[in-house]
């Protein structure tokens, strides 16, 4: 049994949902300390309670800034460059104590800036899995300049969050060639929970909605003239709009819901997107304006005729009405993809063959391991 630190950004949904299946999985034969903030901490912990291998902590971590109801990309970069300078290096001698107390054979980080600082202190090898790494991996010349420009400028905050990793797995739903030098890198697509891997698709005759806080009314008003029930999740429970219901998150609900949709209509998260492929449904995502991996992925799914997409900020009945009119369209090109793309016992292989190179120090293992 080896002792491995994990951890993870607490913000959004897919880092919790990525470090949950990773942690399924590990916890079968180590155990497990888990770094984490915000709406990952509370998810974890309830998650984990019962479980004496797995020990879930708090840390301070970066919260993305909004106004006025939009993504404010100057001020969470702002409150990104004062929690460096106020909140990291404490934490990371937090760090170093605790991973020392704990005995870490390894570290694993899903885009968190402080433990592979430490464990690069402590001279413990750290594994790297997230999906922003694809920002400097990935082929991005099929997306628009403009994006393109701006995963360029977005790379450099991956630099710094993680550097040091000795394997560098990213996790995405969509796979372009690497680029040159980045060639190490291991892809593998999104990390399926047991629940969401386990689950039957079918056709209730209803759309699932998955929004983040700050949607805007006209969003919600778009989805309750396009005909069909609609299912939301993410903005709490409250009275429903004409057929649009309001549900609290509660995973398990939400699982059997995605696998019973006919179509999703959410926000462009990289995890959700992938669950959704793996059962089969189209969608149409709502990626905001000013939110560049949202759009990003938004145009990734697109390009592989898996769903379409508008802004958040312009979504109008007529485009859920399109959308819902095309979703035989959309089948092909999910038939071929579905069930395939669960990426966790690739991960899995990879911290293994990791773990094992730790206990053969005087062996030179700098290779990585193959995809």
């Amino acid at each position: 049994m080896a002792h491995i630190a994990i951890s993870l950004c607490g913000e959004g949904r897919g880092h919790a949902t990525r470090i949950a299946t990773l942690t399924e999985r590990l916890r079968e034969a180590h155990e497990l300390l888990i770094f984490t903030s915000a709406d990952a901490l509370e998810f974890l912990a309830r998650r984990f309670a019962a479980d004496d291998r797995v020990r879930v902590v708090e840390i301070p971590g970066i919260v993305f800034q909004y106004t006025g109801g939009r993504l404010d990309v100057a001020r969470s970069i702002v409150a990104g460059f004062d929690y460096q300078a106020r909140q990291l290096g404490p934490l990371v001698d937090r760090l170093l104590r605790e991973l020392d107390a704990f005995g870490a054979d390894l570290a694993v980080t899903d885009f968190e800036p402080a433990l592979p600082r430490a464990a690069a202190r402590l001279r413990v090898p750290l594994v790297s899995v997230d999906h922003q790494h694809f920002l400097l991996a990935y082929d991005l010349s099929s997306l628009p300049w403009g994006l393109q420009w701006q995963a360029w400028c977005m790379g450099h905050a991956v630099w710094m969050y993680v550097a040091g990793a000795v394997d560098t797995v990213v996790s995405a739903f969509f796979r372009p060639p690497l680029r040159r030098g980045w060639e190490h890198v291991v892809q593998v697509g999104p990390l399926l929970r047991g629940e969401v891997a386990r689950a039957e698709p079918r056709d209730g005759g209803y759309v699932l909605s998955y929004l983040r806080r700050h949607t805007p009314f006209a969003a919600l008003a778009a989805l309750a003239d396009c005909g069909l029930p609609v299912r939301v999740y993410g903005l709490g429970e409250r009275d429903p709009v004409g057929p649009v219901s309001f549900h609290a998150i509660d995973e398990r609900r939400f699982v059997d819901d995605l696998a019973g949709c006919r179509c999703l209509i959410s926000a462009a998260g990289n995890q959700l997107v992938g669950e959704a492929i793996h059962l089969g449904k189209p969608m149409l995502l709502l990626p905001e304006r000013a939110h560049a991996e949202q759009l990003m992925n938004s145009h990734f799914l697109a390009g592989m005729r898996c769903g379409d997409f508008t802004l958040l900020e312009q979504v109008t009945p007529a485009h859920v009405r399109r959308f819902l009119e095309r979703l035989d369209g959309f089948r092909p090109a999910l038939d071929a993809l579905a069930g395939r793309i669960d990426g966790t016992a690739d991960v899995v292989r990879v911290i293994e063959h990791r773990l094992q190179a730790a206990r053969r120090p005087a062996e030179p293992d700098a290779a990585p391991v193959p995809g």
